[in-house]
């Protein structure tokens, strides 16, 4: 009872994912599904599928350039924008968000998902600090290209620094590895294990999933038909099978003709990876939340694909129909509140002060 009693506290404080990103009594509640199509012909297309035990507000921004941030704690790293970018907002306490999916104008993106065994070291205020809620943005802020943005992380920049909030007696703690693509097909994923920044960079890498980090989702790939294994494809929820199963349905999409086959190629796959809603959600296994929306990103042309699972629609936006110069108005466009948008809502963003940024307490 306890522990309901937590879990019911801390869903009523949280209006998911992590796109996101929390961790309650030791459970991983972030659950997503990242894929990369580099070499359909058409587009460089990646998608991501957020799954979460309950509804929070998601919102599309358009930043513009020369935006001034800073890492949010105690000696934080601080920059300027040096690019314009469109990025999928979701708020985890009250007023407080994330970017949990980030494009740039210069076709690199960001995606954040929940890595149970994510350790980020103890901090050191001798390197600047970053709150992991601008993680995503950081990197779509700062480099044009995933080699860019490799070569730089390899220095150390930041150390990033979790959000951490007593609740009761749990632990909301968000704890995820990202990955980054680019519009040339380039791939790189990093992860923190024991305290250690490990970046995998290679455009093979082209799923992620939650759990376990991705050297042993490589391991277990093995054993499978199609990836020089016998085991047949398997079908359950577990991140593990939906690494496996996204794999091979990725590998084995046929040859689109034009954009709009290439489109619908990675979203039978975000499909096939997502999970179905359920009357309840085992709370030894908070992982296997429901999909509550896909977002698919072409990065050749710079635009982000929204489906929700309670809307019939899709909707999409593009980076070059809006103003980035320095100066210009930050953009938003409330995807809670508007569930009957479809089609191109460009023009449907409207002028808005920044969000602000969960941090550490």
């Amino acid at each position: 009872m306890r522990y309901m009693r937590s879990m019911i506290s801390l869903l009523l404080l949280v209006v998911f994912s992590l796109g996101a990103v929390m961790l309650l009594d030791g459970g991983d509640v972030l659950a997503c599904s990242r894929v990369l199509s580099a070499d359909n012909g058409q587009a460089v297309l990646t998608g991501r599928n957020m799954d979460w035990p309950v509804n929070i507000g998601n919102e599309l921004w358009v930043f513009p350039r020369g935006m001034k941030r800073n890492g949010l704690i105690a000696n934080p790293i601080t920059w300027t924008s040096k690019y314009g970018s469109m990025i999928l907002a979701s708020f985890f306490l009250p007023g407080k968000g994330a970017t949990v999916n980030g494009m740039n104008e210069k076709g690199l993106a960001a995606d954040a998902l929940w890595l149970d065994k994510s350790d980020y070291g103890v901090r050191d205020e001798r390197v600047p600090g970053l709150a992991i809620s601008l993680w995503a943005q950081y990197i779509i802020d700062n480099y044009a290209t995933v080699e860019e943005a490799v070569q730089a992380l390899r220095k150390t920049p930041y150390q990033i620094m979790t959000f951490f909030m007593p609740e009761g007696d749990a632990t909301v703690t968000a704890y995820i590895h990202l990955s980054l693509e680019d519009k040339t097909g380039d791939s790189a994923i990093i992860e923190y294990v024991g305290g250690k920044q490990i970046i995998h960079h290679d455009r093979k890498y082209a799923v992620m999933t939650n759990e376990p980090p991705l050297e042993e989702q490589q391991e277990n790939l093995k054993q499978y038909e199609g990836f020089g294994g016998t085991k047949p494809l398997p079908g359950t929820t577990t991140p593990e099978d939906r690494f496996v199963r996204a794999s091979y349905y990725l590998k084995y999409l046929p040859k689109p003709n034009n954009l709009r086959e290439a489109l619908a190629g990675i979203f039978s796959v975000m499909r096939n990876a997502a999970q179905p809603f359920r009357a309840s959600v085992d709370p030894r296994h908070p992982n296997t939340s429901a999909t509550l929306w896909r977002l698919i990103g072409d990065l050749t042309n710079g635009t982000y694909y929204f489906e929700s699972t309670t809307s019939p629609y899709i909707v999409w936006a593009g980076l070059n129909e809006f103003d980035l110069n320095e100066g210009a108005s930050p953009m938003k466009l409330d995807l809670n509140n508007n569930p009957d948008l479809s089609g191109d809502v460009s023009k449907l963003f409207v002028k808005a002060e920044p969000f602000e940024y969960f941090v550490s307490k």
